[in-house]
């Protein structure tokens, strides 16, 4: 009962009027936590999710914090890469331990991808393009002694690829024997660690409360640096108001999430920071053309006239006040090959040209969004200016973690969507938007868009041995989705996170999963 009992207590304190300080020891994280639907690493794929797996979990490899663009070894030693063979040779790090204290093996590297692949959740797409399958992974990865694996592919990805996508979070490494004995039928440890954590990260959980908190121990046993606090308590408070009164009163050390109109009230008050970090975020929307409800959808016309009904200066300048810009590609300024042009503007007399050109009339869908900003900002804005082009938007506001489910289960039939990518490399994005084998679970495929074309288009991309050639075909396969697909690209973000000005050491990426804990102190 101890191991819930102090959480509690914690929390309880921590929501007193009367607490003037958070407790030394302890970082406490002020955001919103409805759209997690699972901590599991196989499972997670949600915004705060992908931000707490790390603190919890390590991966072989990743990306450099403070060079992204390279791959750093976390918990391998060292490796070796067969590009004939299609196969790296990995040594693992010796000393390596999990949080349990039971040490690092070949069998827990394998365990960890043969789940990932196996339950086939929503990440599982990402391991997918290395044509990993849950009918071929077991021949795919061998122990060769007590610190060395071998990990074969079958898809023709080249080794430096490979190693991008292992920096992922989905390839995060979890302790099998932990883990088997929670195991359930053929869930592979799933349900339990929706809730717990079985890792070698920075942090261990000591107790998530869905839709309340978070509570992380440090595990001082992490390959790497001890962190330098104690706890983080991460609080659910759906209200941004809420997180600035906290942020601002000294009752959270950190806020997240606030929203423009917030996070312009912090500017230049006492005893806080405003920090602006570059982020690959992008908020799009998107049509569902296998939902058979409105056949609507599938009229590519209403996706061309959609891009002239966003009111893309109003949304970025006037509502979300300069944290986000106006970018209209699936690839995010920073990454190389990704579009710099913007080629639509808000027009209504344009979009209703279209629509009467192709005998639409009385256009209406219905659009899934999060009750939060800025998606919510988003979605509003988009009810106004698509009035102007006769197109009526029903809004659906919902928690995240329903929205994630409903669109999961493929029946929105228009959302609100942020998109973050995998790991720094064209076709993170690229295989998530213009591929769809039936299969995965890509943003194509979960929206019904059938695009053979484009899946040869994006398989020979990240085939090609030429850096140009590649970032060539990456420009076209853009320019392509701009001039018909089911996506309005919107903005990209410029994440704006507040720290009170006794918190040192807070380090953010451009992606999602980046969002480092273990050197903070206060």
């Amino acid at each position: 009962m101890q191991r819930k009992v102090l959480p509690l207590l914690l929390l309880a304190a921590l929501s007193a009027s009367s607490f003037a300080a958070t407790p030394p020891n302890t970082l406490v994280v002020a955001q919103g936590l409805d759209d997690i639907v699972s901590l599991d690493p196989a499972e997670a794929n949600e915004l705060s999710s992908i931000q707490t797996v790390p603190s919890l979990y390590q991966r072989l490899v990743q990306a450099d914090r403070e060079d992204p663009a390279k791959v750093v070894p976390v918990l391998a030693e060292s490796w070796q890469g067969d590009a004939a063979n299609k196969k790296l040779t990995i040594k693992l790090r010796p000393d390596a331990k999990f949080s349990s204290g039971n040490p690092l093996r070949p069998e827990d590297v394998i365990f960890s991808y043969t789940r990932a692949v196996t339950l086939n959740k929503s990440p599982a797409f990402i391991l997918n393009v290395l044509g990993w399958q849950p009918d071929n992974i077991a021949g795919q990865l061998k122990k060769v002694d007590d610190h060395t694996l071998e990990l074969h592919w079958t898809a023709d990805v080249s080794p430096a690829v490979a190693l991008n996508i292992l920096s992922t979070p989905i390839a995060s490494i979890v302790d099998e024997k932990a883990v088997a004995p929670n195991a359930k039928a053929d869930d592979f440890g799933n349900e339990w660690l929706k809730m717990h954590s079985a890792g070698s990260g920075p942090f261990k959980m000591r107790v998530y409360q869905p839709h309340q908190a978070i509570v992380l121990d440090a595990n001082p046993t992490s390959p790497g640096d001890a962190p330098k606090v104690k706890n983080i308590i991460i609080k659910n408070v759906p209200d941004p108001a809420a997180r600035r009164l906290l942020i601002q009163q000294g009752d959270a050390d950190i806020a997240r999430d606030l929203g423009a109109d917030q996070t312009s009230a912090l500017a230049g008050k006492p005893g806080v920071k405003v920090l602006s970090i570059p982020s690959a975020e992008q908020n799009y929307m998107v049509f569902n053309v296998g939902n058979n409800a409105n056949p609507l959808l599938k009229n590519p016309a209403l996706w061309e006239a959609a891009r002239y009904l966003v009111d893309y200066e109003g949304i970025t300048k006037d509502l979300l006040k300069g944290q986000y810009f106006v970018h209209q590609s699936f690839l995010p300024v920073g990454f190389a090959g990704a579009l710099d042009n913007n080629p639509f503007k808000f027009d209504p007399a344009k979009a209703k040209e279209i629509l009467a050109k192709a005998g639409i009339k009385d256009a209406h869908f219905t659009l899934d969004v999060e009750n939060k900003p800025p998606f919510i900002t988003i979605a509003q804005s988009m009810q106004a200016s698509f009035a102007q082009g006769g197109v009526k938007i029903d809004l659906l506001p919902a928690a995240g973690s329903q929205v994630y489910a409903r669109v999961r289960a493929k029946q929105h039939q228009a959302a609100i969507r942020l998109w973050i990518p995998d790991y720094f490399d064209a076709h993170s994005n690229a295989s998530a938007f213009a591929f769809n084998d039936g299969k995965a679970s890509t943003v194509a495929g979960l929206n019904g868009w059938q695009i053979p074309a484009l899946n040869k288009q994006t398989l020979a991309a990240v085939a090609e041995a030429d850096p140009a050639k590649r970032l060539d075909i990456y420009k076209q396969i853009q320019q392509e989705l701009q001039r018909s697909s089911p996506y309005v690209f919107v903005d990209q973000g410029k994440t704006q996170i507040v720290v009170r000005e006794n918190v040192k050491g807070y380090q953010q990426g451009l992606n999602a999963d980046m969002v480092y804990y273990d050197r903070v102190s206060k």
